[in-house]
């Protein structure tokens, strides 16, 4: 509930600050006293866009905090949810910068207007002529049904498992859309994976097979090469091994000389014996060395292949043409499963479909089943409000698809007079009586659910009498479950309050300034005398005034 408002620097208001008990708190003046004004500062608190026009003095920024008593409302897991700091005693500010720009906070943390609302939305419900649209609205009217058929929990399972159903119906969607490209696909994928199958990628080393190509490919020049190699290393006389030798031998003589000499002559005998070694080496290599024209063909054959693969594929290596082909494999092999994956997925969504059903025909059973109850409540109370004819027919149909309601077609149809058809209740109820519907369905559901602080602006216009005495037992007996405010000009609801605030304006140094006070029994007794009579009061409007308050 409502239990503080303080507004300052707010259009006429100066500076106001006021405290709010439970019950019924009945807010009178006169017109263009300021309790628009009084409205229009609340509905900033709870997240109407600001505007600096409405700042009195722009010098200055605006104040507007209304503090809360949120102990019955279980909003702890929506602070949560908004990363707010949950206290019972919520304090909700509102700031208007002489810049234009605007600030929120909720327990002295900032918030944007989006958390504002949604927390707002919980708090009070500021019951206007546009908001009295709200009745002939899908939404609402099914969130009323629901209310009286206890189906929090079922929708909230429902909202759950139909998450869960778009989720897994989108991947199946995805699964037949990828099918038919990757059936495209599907044909060259297969004819790509063949070509690099057909060469054992994994067991290529490329380096090796070119220096092998390179060999084969230069049989004659290595063979003239390695028989020159041999003739300059063993010709007679002239050749480096005998030369070799020759300086072998003048080293020998020396080698007992001194230890340089001695070394020298290891080192030779060292190179001598190296010498021997590639003599060997050459003669194994051109006793081995042999002409192969089939086997050049088959390695050019095969580096060409590879070639052409790495300018197919894109790449310079094997390793990456590896990976392509395991690539191409595993898609190859996604197709080939695809009808089974998706014969899963379909499985899966109709399995899905029957939880959703199962809770679906939950919720439908408990709406019929509370629709006669509420219709009969709703057409007593708008007898008692002056609508003695009015009918309600409430349809129920299952329907073939899900909603984010589950799987009914709700309609509100009314007929107001005698003699007249059932039509939309959009279509067939006035603005009055689309304002006495509401406040009966707001009673009704009063009963039901914990509904927020509610202010009703002038929803009696246009009523007098037996009715205007009704219309205030019905928010007297919904004050008695929740914080009721309602702005009146009838004396017969005025009486009817715990508590009674006057709006009025002052002139101040030719400055009009709105101000709100509550009144004591003296002054509320005179105020709804005026209301009945005028200003100049009149003695039997006094005792009028005292009848009604007794």
């Amino acid at each position: 509930m409502l239990t503080s408002l303080y507004i300052k620097n707010y259009a006429l208001i100066d500076e106001l600050k006021v405290q709010f008990n439970s019950g019924l708190t009945i807010i009178t003046g006169e017109t263009g006293a300021g309790k628009s004004i009084l409205l229009g500062g609340l509905s900033l608190v709870l997240g109407k866009r600001a505007d600096l026009s409405q700042v009195k003095n722009t010098d200055e920024k605006c104040i507007i905090e209304a503090m809360f008593d949120i102990a019955n409302y279980n909003l702890k897991s929506l602070f949560k949810s908004l990363d707010l700091d949950y206290d019972v005693q919520t304090i909700i500010r509102r700031e208007i910068l002489p810049s234009g720009k605007s600030r929120a906070f909720i327990n002295d943390t900032p918030v944007n207007l989006e958390s504002l609302a949604a927390l707002s939305n919980y708090l009070i419900d500021i019951h206007s002529q546009h908001q009295t649209q709200q009745v002939t609205q899908d939404d609402y009217q099914f969130q009323v049904i629901d209310a009286l058929a206890e189906n929090e929990s079922n929708l909230n399972d429902f909202a759950k498992e139909l998450v869960e159903y778009k989720t897994i119906q989108k991947s199946l969607e995805e699964l037949k859309l990828s099918k038919s490209e990757l059936i495209k696909e599907y044909d060259y994928n297969l004819f790509l994976s063949k070509e690099l199958n057909e060469i054992d990628l994994e067991n290529i080393n490329l380096e090796d097979l070119e220096a092998h190509y390179e060999e084969l490919n230069n049989v004659e020049e290595i063979g003239e090469k390695l028989s020159s190699a041999k003739a300059i290393l063993s010709a007679e006389d002239i050749g480096i091994t005998d030369q070799l030798n020759s300086v072998k031998q003048e080293l020998i003589k020396i080698a007992d000389y001194g230890n340089a000499y001695d070394s020298l002559k290891e080192r030779i005998l060292s190179v001598g014996i190296e010498l021997d070694d590639v003599l060997i080496e050459l003669d194994n290599l051109q006793d081995n060395l042999s002409s192969d024209p089939q086997e050049l063909d088959r390695v050019n054959s095969k580096l060409q292949v590879i070639n052409n693969l790495f300018q197919k594929h894109s790449v310079s290596d094997i390793e990456e043409l590896v990976v392509i082909k395991n690539d191409l494999r595993l898609k190859i092999n996604n197709t080939e499963s695809l009808d089974e994956t998706i014969s899963l997925a379909e499985k899966n969504v109709l399995k899905q479909e029957e939880k959703l059903n199962k809770i679906a025909l939950e919720i439908h059973k408990n709406r019929k089943r509370v629709i006669p109850v509420f219709v009969s409540k709703l057409e007593t109370i708008l007898s008692d409000l002056g609508m003695p004819n009015a009918k309600f027919k409430i349809e129920l149909n299952q329907i073939d698809h899900f909603t984010s309601n589950g799987k009914d077609d709700l309609q509100f149809l009314f007929m107001a007079n005698k003699g007249s058809n059932f039509n939309p209740l959009k279509k067939s109820a006035s603005g009055g009586e689309l304002s006495r519907i509401m406040l009966a369905i707001k009673s009704i559901l009063a009963e039901y659910i914990q509904l927020p602080s509610i202010m009703f602006d002038e929803i009696d216009t246009g009523v007098s009498g037996e009715i205007s005495n009704k219309m205030g037992d019905i928010m007297k007996q919904m004050s008695s479950k929740m914080q009721v405010f309602t702005i009146t000009h009838l004396p017969q609801i005025a009486a009817k309050g715990n508590s009674h605030f006057k709006v009025f304006k002052t002139d101040v140094d030719d400055i009009t300034h709105t101000q709100l006070k509550k009144l004591n029994e003296e002054e509320r007794i005179v105020e709804i005398a005026q209301m009945l009579g005028g200003i100049d009061i009149t003695d039997s409007a006094m005792a009028h005034a005292k009848q009604l308050l007794n």
